[in-house]
């Protein structure tokens, strides 16, 4: 029967660290990004003809900030898939320790 498990217990163990460290920032900055916190408006995607050209510039930013929030929601999404494979790791990883050959 073919083994599910593909990493070894400390690189399982590492993955799931990084993956809270993920999840907690991503999400942090998705809510501040909805938000349209001031102090990240140097992270959105804009020009200034994006400004010039719009009869609403408001609008045009609070998208751009909604759309770079929702980008970070999705990343954060992805990395509880990696913590989820790494927590699977730990527990197939532990099983084999158990398993007498």
């Amino acid at each position: 029967m073919p083994s599910l498990l593909f990493c070894g217990p400390k690189m399982a163990a590492c993955g799931i660290v990084i993956s809270i460290w993920g999840v907690i920032m991503l999400a942090m900055l998705g809510i501040f990004f909805s938000a349209k916190s001031a102090v990240l408006i140097e992270d959105v995607p804009f020009t200034e003809e994006d400004i010039r050209n719009d009869k609403s510039p408001p609008q045009n930013i609070y998208s751009l900030y909604n759309q770079v929030g929702i980008n970070c929601f999705i990343a954060a999404a992805i990395y509880v898939a990696v913590g989820a494979i790494s927590l699977c790791q730990v527990r197939l990883n532990k099983r084999q320790e158990y398993m007498v050959t």
